[in-house]
């Protein structure tokens, strides 16, 4: 921030992540809200996701990431001197982590990393829902793989970093007491929520109120307590409907989770469009997403702006959105009972369905891209040592002022 203008200085940041570069993807998503948000301060940022960097893979696919985080490495020395800042999202930056450690400033501008959950949290839920027989991806060659290789790159990418974003405070919290990072290279910066998903909410209290799930078709999103959970609910509720959207896997694949005696009772669209998500949260009445671990997911954050009643797992980014009863329900990770319970709750009781959509989309309104990119922004100035020589000088100017004060009382006393 300079005095003159009480404004950063302009940056030319890089932005990358491993993912495929769709909007309607999370990681994906949070990378062209905060790349538009930065650009509106002022600032050049570069966007690259991972077919822009290896559009051709050669290794094979268990180590594809040394592949990215190599080409990553290998790209940034390149274009070194147009960059001001590189944030990479874990764990693709620990190549070039390295490098920044070894070389310093030859090696190219400064490395923040982004971190989006915690390892150890998914270690430790599929771990339960192993011995449960409910983990198709934490298999034993998946829990040693996940041990001696994946947690190794993540830790290399956080440990390398010059600093580090989290988007929940149970990682925060972990990499300072567990791995001891310092409390100044590591920070909390949840993720926002876009102006087009509020809107005003009809009343629903003479219908069967509509469910929605959304989000991919995988084990630790907790698709096992969901499918158990609706098959009890629908002899509970009869008539209750259940939508399941942006899974991206086929519906034959979805469909195969619930018995045949509710099949009827589902919706299922492998693929939404961004456009298309605001009127599908809109059309529902309940949203769930039993999530067994993620960092904070954009989906929650969408359906809690839209004013819709959420039913979530007290675990990871959800805790740090949903105050249980005030606006949202929490439940037990991977309880599908606990579940049916929430659900139940609200299915029969429409007033504390608009009382917690009505607080959840109140709270959400705090949760703007806008004010999160500027706390990235102080986050990368710190990292070039800017906003430390800031406050070096605004520290001057205070005793500057303190010492004429106290100069002017010691006239004064004289007199």
């Amino acid at each position: 921030m300079t005095a003159e203008s009480g404004t950063w200085p302009k940056m030319r940041v890089l932005m990358i992540a491993g993912v495929a570069g769709k909007a309607e993807a999370g990681v994906a998503g949070i990378v062209y809200n905060l790349t538009q948000q930065l650009r509106k301060l002022g600032h050049t940022v570069t966007p690259l996701f991972f077919d822009d960097l290896l559009p051709k893979t050669r290794w094979p696919r268990r180590f594809r990431t040394f592949e990215f985080a190599a080409a990553i490495a290998q790209y940034v020395s390149r274009v070194k001197n147009d960059f001001d800042v590189i944030n990479v999202h874990a764990p693709f930056g620990f190549l070039y982590g390295f490098q920044r450690r070894r070389r310093g400033l030859h090696a190219g501008p400064p490395y923040i990393m982004t971190m989006h959950g915690l390892e150890e949290r998914r270690n430790y839920a599929m771990g339960r829902e192993a011995k449960k027989g409910r983990a198709d991806y934490f298999r034993w060659q998946n829990r040693l793989w996940q041990h001696f290789y994946h947690m190794r790159t993540y830790r290399w990418s956080f440990r390398t970093a010059d600093q580090c974003i989290v988007t929940n405070r149970e990682a925060l919290l972990f990499l300072q007491l567990h791995y001891k990072l310092p409390p100044d290279r590591i920070w909390f910066i949840p993720n926002g929520v876009g102006p087009e998903f509020f809107h005003h909410r009809s009343s629903s209290e003479n219908s069967i109120p509509r469910l929605l799930f959304v989000g991919t078709w995988i084990d630790h999103k907790g698709i096992y307590p969901l499918a158990e959970a609706f098959a009890q609910l629908s002899l509970l509720i009869p008539g209750l409907r259940l939508t399941i959207a942006g899974c991206t896997e086929t519906e034959e694949t979805v469909r195969r989770h619930f018995s045949h005696l509710i099949q009827s009772s589902l919706e299922v669209h492998p693929f939404v469009s961004r456009e298309d998500m605001p009127a599908l949260y809109a059309s529902h009445d309940i949203f769930i997403l039993p999530s067994l671990v993620e960092g904070m997911p954009l989906v929650l954050l969408e359906a809690m702006a839209s004013g819709l009643a959420v039913v979530t797992t007290e675990s990871s980014g959800m805790t740090d959105v949903v105050e249980d009863g005030h606006d949202g329900l929490l439940t037990i990770p991977g309880d599908a009972t606990s579940l049916v319970l929430a659900i139940t709750k609200l299915c029969q009781n429409s007033q504390l369905r608009r009382q917690l959509g009505n607080a959840a989309q109140e709270k959400m309104k705090r949760f703007s891209w806008a004010r999160f990119a500027t706390r990235h922004e102080a986050v990368f100035n710190r990292a070039t040592g800017l906003s430390l020589m800031v406050l070096g000088d605004e520290v001057l100017r205070i005793n500057a002022k303190l010492e004429d004060k106290t100069r002017q009382a010691d006239v004064n006393v004289r007199i």
